[in-house]
């Protein structure tokens, strides 16, 4: 499946080893992509934008240490030509329509299939939406837990594991280390969860959990 007659210089954002490896791999195959660099930081990644000519930027925003989504709304608008494809592990509605209101069309999940990835590939190039269809059915299901009087979760996977470790005592580096992450994204993680939530101490979040079912209290005493 062609994208494009021209080449395209691709950097890619994201501290996951094998994920990055395996993109490197899939676009150099693919021929119509160059993969100028891996960034792991927000740093590099704006040092890179500024000094090489990028037509695509793959990145997972959770992965390196960004504050937010407005953080990836920056980068639109100072690269408007810049083409962007968000590919992540997790994310919920809520998340979903803040990437769609700060201007990202494209967004995949890492479980993703090739297909799936060269299909995104496509569309990004060509200037039309894709998202992939975990992450539409995700929309659906959300939109039925509406209609049933089920609250949606309010936190990813990862942060809701991210959570747990805080309520165990676990400092940042160590969640860092246990999670195989940055301690930037950790820091970037802590800062979405006290966001979301709306507290503003580890005793708030804990409390919050324990209410919201996320803590045992039996293995949990405050």
């Amino acid at each position: 499946m062609k994208v494009s007659e021209k080449q395209q210089q691709v950097l890619v954002a994201d501290s996951q080893f094998l994920i990055t490896e395996s993109l490197r791999y899939i676009l150099k195959r693919k021929g119509q992509f160059i993969v100028k660099k891996v960034v792991t930081e927000k740093s590099e990644l704006v040092k890179t934008l500024k000094k090489d000519d990028i037509s695509l930027l793959i990145i997972d925003h959770y992965q390196i240490d960004f504050e937010g989504v407005s953080e990836l709304k920056e980068i639109i608008t100072s690269y408007p030509l810049l083409k962007i494809l968000v590919i992540t592990n997790a994310l919920n509605k809520a998340e979903l329509l803040e990437l769609n209101a700060a201007g990202i069309r494209n967004i995949i999940s890492k479980s993703t299939g090739e297909e799936v990835l060269h299909e995104a590939l496509e569309a990004v190039i060509k200037g039309k939406k894709y998202i992939s269809g975990e992450l539409l059915e995700l929309l659906f299901e959300s939109d039925e837990r509406k209609k049933s009087g089920e609250e949606p979760a309010q936190l990813t996977n990862s942060e809701l594991e991210i959570v747990k470790l805080i309520s165990d005592g676990l400092t940042t580096k160590e969640i860092a280390a246990r999670k195989f992450i940055s301690y930037h994204t950790v820091i970037s993680h802590r800062k979405n969860i006290f966001r979301k939530l709306g507290v503003t101490s580890v005793s708030e979040l804990i409390m919050y959990s324990i209410k919201a079912g996320w803590i045992n209290t039996i293995e949990y005493h405050i």
